[in-house]
């Protein structure tokens, strides 16, 4: 990875997209987000590194892989948005931006999805926006950029 990537980060369940919940989530797959990602980052000048886990350990590794050195990191980290102080750790630790995405609105939702413990360490969070949702965290990462 390099200072013109974005990791797109999906947590447990989303490889279910298009399946578990289509009234809530729509009926777009992972593949088709991974494919929006990426057009939208090429638009950019940018690359994704598109990459899905149902395992917490695993996404803290990969958000301190791309913690420095990469445009940013888009994270849809599913339910553990609501229940993970590691992962919560892992994204303060980051030098480079990072997105916190969600494709519904978890503010909407049973009460138990309206915290998050990564909203006070993203740098910008785009909620219940569906797969669109990507592309606008991804013009955000790349509209921080042209900023500097």
């Amino acid at each position: 990875m390099d200072a013109t990537t974005v990791l797109v980060l999906n947590g447990p369940n989303l490889n279910l997209l298009g399946e578990r919940e289509p009234e809530v989530y729509g009926h777009r797959t992972l593949a088709d987000v991974e494919r929006v990602c990426r057009a939208a980052a090429a638009a950019h000048g940018l690359t994704v590194d598109a990459r899905q886990s149902n395992h917490e350990g695993t996404l803290i590794d990969w958000v301190q892989e791309g913690r420095r050195g990469i445009a940013g990191i888009v994270l849809n980290a599913g339910g553990y948005t609501h229940t993970s102080v590691a992962l919560r750790d892992a994204v303060s630790a980051c030098q480079v931006p990072v997105v916190e995405v969600h494709i519904s609105d978890i503010g909407a939702r049973e009460a138990f999805r309206h915290h998050s413990y990564l909203t006070d360490v993203c740098a910008h969070h785009v909620i219940g926006r569906g797969v669109p949702g990507y592309v606008a965290a991804i013009d955000w990462i790349a509209s921080s950029r042209d900023a500097d």
